[in-house]
């Protein structure tokens, strides 16, 4: 008796599909049986792109927004009243942080409108580490080029994941910090089912108003304020947030095929040279500013590292190094990036600095 495949499954675009969730499957087992910090995304980023080098690959348009709200659900139950009450005390470093960490983009932008050649609107928004959704939409009402702006911002991030994860794995004291830190809830599947259920409806206000990345923002802030309130009722599995890991790697994979990659082999070198800039000079002034305020340091490193909100917040809690922290560094840039990246822009222009 022979067996055959369903005709669905063998329908040419949902077989990709799965070859390519396989793909990302397969490399965050292999980074996580290696010990890699971050390793369902990072295995999951590597496994895509590698498919995505010799065949198409596919991932679902709404793999990435889902994953974005398990990731919201989930740092929002990192959080207390008294945790809560410390990452707002720490309210104005925080902000010092964000303003630092997009001045310092505004001054590697004028390198990367050199190396790419590209006109001085365009370099900014390239070089401006707000974060990929929010900077493509700022460019976009800018009258910026949005291609170059999506290649640098992806590979700012790519270069981000790949390089600060693992050297903090190295080199920084594990385990977390106890004014951060919250203890863990035990798993409660009809509310934590409820509260996945309620996170498109936390997420809807923020993207009515345009507000960059509402799919984490919104249930992060919805969990932010039950945690806080002292009603926290469940917890989240560690599986349900790698599968979040995988959607959120292979999203980004997909994005590294072959003719991205050479298509644009100038503006490809610029992202790479400006990324290494922009971790290099942030982690050491994220250093002198954790010596200054008295936070600890590697939270500080992932809280002003250029790469995005949800890459960084999951090294955190990878490596427990107080999450909830992490988490108030870049709520506070995303912020910050709404309302300073178009003057910062303007004075760049006037002070001639583009």
């Amino acid at each position: 008796m022979s067996f055959t495949l369903p005709p669905w499954l063998l329908a040419p675009v949902l077989r990709v599909h799965l070859l390519t969730a396989l793909a990302a499957c397969a490399g965050g087992a292999l980074f996580s049986l290696a010990h890699v910090p971050l390793a369902w995304m990072i295995g999951a980023m590597v496994g895509t792109a590698l498919m995505a080098w010799f065949r198409p690959v596919a991932v679902h348009n709404r793999a990435r927004p889902m994953a974005m709200m398990v990731m919201g659900t989930a740092f929002g139950m990192s959080f207390s009243g008294p945790v809560l009450g410390a990452v707002t005390g720490a309210l104005p470093v925080l902000a010092a942080a964000g303003a630092i960490t997009l001045t310092t983009g505004l001054l590697v932008a004028r390198m990367f409108t050199k190396l790419a050649k590209v006109d001085a609107r365009t370099g900014f928004f390239c070089g401006v580490p707000g974060g990929v959704i929010i900077m493509v939409v700022l460019a976009q009402e800018a009258g910026a080029a949005v291609a170059p702006v999506t290649l640098s911002q992806t590979m700012r991030v790519v270069t981000v994941v790949l390089t600060i994860p693992p050297l903090l794995g190295l080199i920084a004291p594990h385990g977390e910090y106890d004014v951060f830190h919250v203890g863990g809830l035990a798993v409660w599947w009809p509310g934590l089912l409820a509260l996945l259920a309620m996170a498109p409806l936390a997420a809807w206000p923020l993207r009515k108003l345009g507000f960059g990345n509402p799919w984490m923002f919104g249930p992060c802030l919805m969990n932010i304020a039950i945690a806080a309130s002292g009603y926290g009722f469940t917890g989240i599995p560690g599986w349900v947030v790698s599968v979040a890991q995988i959607a959120m790697g292979a999203t980004l994979g997909s994005r590294l095929t072959r003719n991205f990659l050479l298509s644009s082999r100038g503006l490809l070198m610029a992202s790479l040279l400006s990324s290494f800039v922009l971790v290099f000079v942030l982690g050491w002034l994220a250093v002198g500013l954790a010596w200054v305020s008295g936070l600890p340091w590697p939270a500080v490193v992932l809280g002003m590292a250029p790469g995005g909100m949800p890459e960084m917040s999951l090294t955190a809690k990878a490596l427990e190094l107080a999450v909830p922290l992490v988490l108030g560094f870049h709520l506070v840039r995303s912020l910050l990036s709404n309302v300073l990246v178009k003057p910062l822009f303007k004075l760049g222009i006037r002070l001639n600095l583009l």
